[in-house]
């Protein structure tokens, strides 16, 4: 078991972005069976934002959690909105706004962690620190969270208002928070949260290619799906895959094996709307990677390997860069 936000959650949580269809065509039965199979294998962490699918994630999990009684770990964001254009705001009034609607559409009084989903970086992150230190003593949210923030601001925002969690991609292909947000986080005791723990899909065995992006899929403007960078990325890759099988592994449990082993604070959310293939995300948890085992998972995936940036230019608006 990990901590976050004060309570005791399995080592692995589940990305709920993919409920609202981002990834092509869902169903409410799929996505509730999904959900009962993260209660039955113990995955009581859930993590969701009010953007995902404009509030249709949300609504998923609040009717099954009212069908189910089921009782989770609850996390939500604020801070990224489309109306009139895509922006972002972390203002007192809207984060407020948007936590209000959240509760809604979850059917709870409060949840236990409550992140900005972006940084709006015109607004000193002290001042947005103290709004959701308000939110925590009204009893709103157990804990505040920050997402893709760089480690100064977590500092600040930490002296401020004890922070609960920080989430950031982070994944054999994605290794930026080891320039100072994981060794920060450890410091400071804040949990990291690692979202895309398996490359947006690549490092698994059951990535279909993509050729199966369906349209609207934001994948396919990211350079690392693009050529020529993508057939170098699935060659290095297949590299990874076939230690893999030699291990009798799946791919997807040593890539999250593999993030575990950074630090007892790591928590991976992959996400996933199919029952099947959570049950072998989870198996991630029950294999322990020896010395030699990262040694030669580096070897074939060395830091820095990926071709190509993990955003397109457009994408990376809010995102704190360091390093």
């Amino acid at each position: 078991m990990r901590s976050l936000a004060g309570h005791s959650v399995g080592p692995i949580g589940l990305g709920c972005m993919s409920f609202g269809g981002i990834y092509g065509e869902t169903s409410e039965a799929e996505s509730f069976a999904c959900l009962q199979a993260a209660l039955d294998l113990g995955v009581t962490h859930w993590d969701v934002a009010e953007i995902y699918g404009g509030g249709v994630c949300e609504r998923v999990l609040g009717q099954f959690l009212k069908d189910s009684g089921a009782q989770v770990t609850l996390a939500t964001k604020a801070g990224i909105y489309t109306q009139p254009e895509r922006h972002f705001s972390n203002a007192a009034s809207d984060l407020r706004r948007s936590l209000e609607g959240s509760l809604e559409r979850l059917g709870r009084s409060s949840v236990e962690l409550f992140y900005v989903h972006r940084r709006e970086h015109a607004r000193p992150v002290e001042e947005v620190a103290e709004t959701l230190a308000g939110f925590v003593e009204e009893g709103l949210i157990g804990g505040i969270g920050f997402s893709e923030i760089s480690p100064a601001t977590l500092r600040r925002a930490h002296a401020v208002c004890p922070v609960a969690a920080v989430q950031s991609e982070y994944s054999l292909w994605s290794r930026q928070p080891e320039l100072g947000m994981i060794q920060a986080c450890a410091e400071l005791g804040v949990t990291f949260v690692a979202f895309s723990p398996l490359g947006r899909g690549v490092l698994s065995d059951h990535f279909p290619g993509r050729e199966a992006f369906p349209d609207g899929d934001f994948r396919k403007k990211q350079p690392r799906f693009m050529d020529p960078n993508y057939p170098a990325n699935m060659q290095a890759i297949e590299g990874f895959k076939a230690w893999c099988a030699t291990r009798e592994w799946s791919t997807a449990a040593v890539t999250l094996a593999w993030v575990l082993a950074q630090g007892e604070h790591v928590i991976p959310i992959p996400g996933t709307r199919s029952a099947g293939h959570l049950a072998e995300l989870v198996q991630g948890a029950e294999i322990t990677l020896t010395a030699d085992d990262l040694a030669e998972i580096e070897r074939v995936l060395p830091v820095g390997f990926a071709h190509g940036a993990r955003y397109a230019p457009e994408q990376w608006a809010a995102v704190e860069i360091y390093g």
